[in-house]
């Protein structure tokens, strides 16, 4: 019998840190993402600032990088993964169809920018507007802002 509680003990003990590693798994695994579409849209907003010179291609890749890591985000948020190093907002578990609904709206301004991009600059424009006011509108509502 007492063997029994020591693995009980031992199961729960080790599922326990296995749901925290988890959750820090996931957390690295968005904050890579978020990592990731920073340098995208660094490479769509130089181009459109006039910083460095419209490469049609690299555009297009960047939008695409934002397009499809928009369908893979709103999944980095299980449950349990607001503890630890995050400064995700409780508000994504809180709403999640309105978190789950900006980045939608972020995909779809990148894919438009996407089919764009071989029209030139002025032809990316906009949509470089509308990935840069979803980024701002999730991470308004969704992001704990660091002191």
């Amino acid at each position: 019998m007492r063997f029994k509680i020591i693995l009980a003990g031992l199961a729960l003990t080790l599922g326990a840190a296995g749901l925290a590693h988890g959750a820090d798994d996931v957390i690295a695994q968005r904050q890579a993402l978020m990592k990731d579409n920073a340098g995208a849209a660094k490479t769509i907003f130089q181009m459109v600032q006039g910083k460095t010179p419209y490469d049609a291609a690299a555009a297009q890749a960047a939008f695409e990088k934002i397009a499809a890591d928009m369908k893979t985000f709103p999944t980095l948020f299980p449950e349990g993964s607001d503890q630890g190093k995050t400064t995700a907002s409780p508000a994504i578990w809180q709403d999640k169809a309105g978190f789950e609904a900006l980045a939608a709206k972020l995909g779809a301004a990148a894919t438009a920018g996407a089919a764009a991009a071989s029209g030139g600059l002025d032809a990316i424009k906009a949509s470089a507007g509308d990935v840069g006011a979803s980024c701002q509108s999730c991470h308004e509502k969704f992001r704990i802002k660091k002191s």
